[in-house]
């Protein structure tokens, strides 16, 4: 989801070490950081921790002015060693939009590339993923989620299908909400998928009672979405200052704090927060370099939020 900015963030990273944020695109980043990488649990693949969403972000116009700042973003995120990066045809023309920019820049192959099917019925389902092939320009997707569980049996007997041919590598379900938490752990525990995403924040921590430790138990990899819960996070932080002790982890802001605390979940693969803002991108993506929360600081930090 997007991630709203509040004068607090734009205060600290203002300040934030690092030329990164401070420059934008410098001249030492041609090679990619060492990003933080995790194994899929299915396979053994590692995918880098910190990955990049693209609701309502890359919902753009087909003009190249229209596509500046997207472009920008997408040439940010793979120097800085990202690879996921994930959309769904209910983004409006976000497939598109990240299908023509990698095509652009060159990273189509690059990129780890995860979609969604979201319709009812095999055939409007088949029909929805080969438009999404072409508009993500590539002929095998990295992975094919059911979106919000949308008559997700049906749908994943064509993933499946489409796995079994070689035109899909990893199939997995979504959803956004605690509400369907029960759904998507029924799914969990009697389906072989290979991923699932849903909401998961240092505010929202639903997760950490069913879901994060089933996926653990029936090796299924974890995409995190709404990272920094749409506006909460940066509102309960508005005008707050890190407490020192961040530096112990490598945090310089706040955006970094919430992921870190994410990402120090052993159960989470890839955190997938949505921006079109290259600063901001760049500032998501320090998380994924330097020290994590261990538990019990995983802990302090989120009685830090919890007392805002």
């Amino acid at each position: 989801m997007t991630d709203p900015r509040s004068p607090a963030r734009r205060d600290v990273l203002r300040l934030a070490a690092g030329a990164a944020i401070a420059t934008l695109v410098p001249p030492a980043f041609a090679a990619a950081p060492a990003q933080l990488m995790r194994k899929i649990p299915k396979g053994g693949e590692a995918i880098p921790a910190v990955g990049l969403g693209s609701s309502q972000t890359f919902n753009v116009g087909s003009a190249t002015a229209d596509r500046i700042a997207q472009r920008e973003v997408l040439k940010l995120f793979a120097e800085q060693g990202g690879r996921v990066v994930d959309s769904s045809p209910m983004y409006g023309a976000a497939e598109s939009v990240i299908g023509d920019l990698a095509a652009e820049l060159g990273v189509t192959t690059k990129l780890f590339v995860a979609t969604k099917v979201w319709t009812t019925g095999r055939d409007a389902g088949m029909r929805q993923m080969e438009d999404s092939f072409q508009r993500l320009r590539t002929k095998q997707m990295d992975l094919m989620q059911v979106h919000n569980l949308v008559d997700w049996k049906t749908q994943l007997k064509t993933l499946r299908e489409w796995k079994a041919q070689g035109r899909i590598r990893y199939i997995g379900i979504t959803h956004y909400t605690e509400s369907a938490y029960s759904d998507l752990a029924q799914v969990m525990a009697s389906e072989d998928i290979d991923f699932v995403q849903f909401n998961y924040s240092i505010i929202e921590r639903a997760a950490e009672q069913r879901l994060l430790p089933l996926a653990q138990e029936r090796k299924i990899a974890v995409l995190v979405n709404r990272p920094f819960a749409r506006a909460g996070l940066f509102d309960k932080v508005r005008g707050k200052e890190l407490p020192p002790w961040a530096g112990d982890i490598d945090c310089a802001t706040w955006a970094q704090f919430f992921l870190k605390f994410i990402l120090g979940h052993p159960a989470v693969t890839s955190a997938i927060p949505a921006t079109s803002k290259p600063k901001h991108l760049l500032d998501n993506m320090q998380a994924g370099l330097g020290r994590l929360p261990d538990a019990a600081t995983r802990e302090r930090m989120a009685q830090l939020i919890a007392g805002f």
